[in-house]
């Protein structure tokens, strides 16, 4: 790679890095504990929480009748969710371990804690339920995809793309005929990690 662009990459991931503390700090302005997995405020906040509560019946009555319509096909959608989290659960399970591809955590993905907000009420709980498990599980997914990517066919798209993960600027160029030397390095990276996971005991 292009030790420039290898450079300027290594200062993205370090100002990623920056970010995320910074808005990590941010995101703490309402103090809170995590205790045995349970998300814990201290009584004036939660008393603070409680009262910005909408009860269900004024939720339902306020709610456009439109909102309320198209929320079965919503939720539809959870069907074939729990199909694809099985299937790409079972595919890395099985084919990393073949590939020596670093496992994905599912938990860091999928993470369920808005239940405990007390200004939520019962209907917006359960949102907020569907809404952390399907994007989770998208991410998730994504995350799997992209490893497999860069193991089979990390190869740059000649078109632009609206989305691209966190591997992919790493990918061979489009064109490039040492494509197969660079796809060895790049799977030995990933197998390196995996070798890592393996010792650390993940």
């Amino acid at each position: 790679m292009n030790p420039k662009i290898e450079e300027l990459l290594k200062q993205i991931v370090a100002l990623e890095k920056e970010l995320k503390i910074e808005l990590e700090k941010e995101d703490r302005r309402v103090p809170f504990k995590i205790e045995k997995g349970r998300v814990r405020f201290d009584q004036e906040i939660l008393r603070r929480q409680k009262a910005a509560l909408i009860d269900i019946y004024r939720y339902l009555r306020s709610s456009e009748i439109s909102y309320v319509l198209t929320a079965p096909i919503i939720y539809a959608v959870i069907v074939p969710a729990l199909v694809l989290d099985l299937f790409v659960t079972l595919y890395q399970q099985i084919n990393f371990r073949v590939y020596h591809i670093p496992l994905v955590k599912r938990s860091e993905y999928i993470v369920f804690d808005r239940q405990y907000l007390a200004y939520l009420n019962i209907i917006e709980k359960i949102n907020c339920l569907y809404c952390s498990y399907f994007n989770g599980l998208m991410a998730y997914t994504v995350e799997v995809a992209a490893r497999t990517e860069q193991f089979w066919c990390p190869i740059k798209h000649a078109k632009k793309i609206a989305y691209r993960h966190r591997y992919y600027d790493r990918f061979v160029a489009y064109g490039d005929a040492e494509y197969h030397e660079k796809l060895e390095a790049l799977r030995r990276s990933l197998q390196e990690a995996y070798a890592r996971q393996q010792k650390d005991g993940d």
